[in-house]
């Protein structure tokens, strides 16, 4: 018995023999996963294409496994945009999102160099002037200037005066000397004396009142309206203070929006207790640790209602006159230390062992009224205050007994109580 052939039509109508064809059903593409090789030219490394020619001695790829941004869907892809980009844990070449292959894992390129960011999110250490992770104390940039210890006053007396007195006081000693050994009175001794005391007298009193002479000085000296001044011109303005580009902040009390500040801890030394420093001398105080910032800051005149830029920053030297509060203070009768106390001396790894210690913070916050000494510079229609390149000198004040005193670099006082209000601005 014959077996029936089948056979099947055609779309065009004819009939042929055989079963029909099945239709493949098409396949949506698909990105590989698989590294693609590199072949530099030489065609026994292209492995599947070699092997489609019959060349022979073609190497086979090491096979790798998938990566897993291959395996992903499309829209888990997309969904792992939006958080942060994870490195790639599968071969050097990976697929992304868009279908190209790069060499490298994910984020290993310039986009992806360094941390990953989030939207709305403040990468606190691109802060110059923030605080430190874990910490609360202040780092400023090189825009800040940071000034070290008390300002430093000194004398200024000419060369030939001070020679002259020399050799006038060793003259009356020697002469004084050979009277008292030839005529062997009394009264010479007394007449020595009446010459050498009121020198003595005289630097001690100069030591001794120098820095209030200085500051009588600046308090007298008469303010300079700025719509007059003239480029070059040595001034004190007065008026109020507003922040510059950086705004300072003192680091016990967190008061914010300052232009200057000062925090100063000092211990008093007894008899066999422990020094501060090593000049410190017995049954005084002594600066222990001294934080001082001053950054640039705007002055408007009261007289004239200009505002000046006061170039402070940038390691400027500035004699700052500001008087210090006391926030702190630790007696052998009360020894039990605040936390917040406590935290700042562990900030600045500072011993809190049982030490006599005062905290004083001092400083000039936006509103303040501030006197500022200082040169006059006009650039480009901006108008300046810059240091002088000499120091002010007080010049003799017979009147009040003092020797020429000195200091160097800008002059800011203020003497606002720092509990009272400020002007706001």
């Amino acid at each position: 018995m014959g077996t029936r052939i089948q056979s099947h039509q055609l779309k065009n109508g004819l009939f042929v023999s055989g079963r029909p064809e099945q239709q493949q059903k098409e396949k949506q593409p698909t990105m590989a996963a698989r590294a693609v090789p590199y072949t530099g030219g030489d065609i026994k490394k292209s492995g599947e294409l070699g092997k489609m020619f019959d060349i022979p001695g073609v190497v086979e790829p090491p096979k790798a496994p998938p990566s897993r941004a291959s395996t992903s869907s499309s829209g888990s892809i997309r969904n792992s945009s939006s958080g942060p980009i994870r490195n790639s844990s599968g071969p050097l070449n990976v697929v992304l999102p868009t279908g190209l292959f790069t060499s490298g894992p994910l984020g290993s390129g310039p986009l992806g160099s360094g941390p990953q960011r989030r939207s709305g999110q403040l990468d606190n250490s691109a802060v110059g002037s923030g605080t430190g992770s874990g910490s609360s104390k202040a780092l400023y940039g090189s825009a800040v200037t940071s000034l070290a210890g008390d300002v430093k006053v000194g004398f200024r007396v000419s060369r030939p005066v001070v020679w002259v007195v020399m050799v006038v006081v060793v003259m009356g000693l020697l002469v004084g000397a050979f009277l008292m050994v030839a005529v062997k009175k009394a009264v010479i001794l007394l007449a020595v004396g009446a010459v050498l005391v009121p020198l003595i007298v005289g630097l001690i009193w100069n030591y001794a009142w120098g820095r209030r002479g200085l500051l009588g000085f600046v308090r007298r000296y008469p303010d300079t309206e700025l719509r007059g001044a003239i480029d070059g011109q040595y001034v004190k303005v007065t008026g109020v203070v507003t922040c510059g580009s950086i705004p300072l902040e003192s680091s016990y009390q967190k008061v914010h929006r300052c232009v200057y500040v000062s925090t100063e801890l000092y211990e008093f030394r007894g008899l066999g207790g422990k020094s501060a420093h090593s000049k410190h001398r017995f049954f005084s105080w002594g600066s222990r640790h001294s934080e001082k910032f001053v950054a640039d800051f705007y002055i408007s005149d009261f007289q004239s209602g200009l505002r000046a830029l006061v170039k402070a920053g940038y390691g400027t030297k500035v004699a700052p006159f500001v008087r210090e509060a006391t926030v702190v203070d630790v007696k052998k009768e009360n020894m039990d230390l605040s936390s917040s106390f406590l935290h700042w001396l562990a900030d600045r790894n500072l011993s809190s062992d049982d030490r006599i210690m005062r905290l004083k913070e001092g400083y000039i916050k936006e509103g303040s009224t501030v006197s500022v000494m200082g040169v006059v510079r006009r650039h480009d229609n901006v108008l300046m205050i810059v240091p002088p390149q000499e120091p002010l000198s007080t010049g003799c004040q017979w009147f009040r007994c003092l020797l020429p005193t000195y200091v160097e670099g800008l002059v800011l006082t203020c003497d606002d109580n720092q509990n009272a209000d400020v002007v706001p601005v």
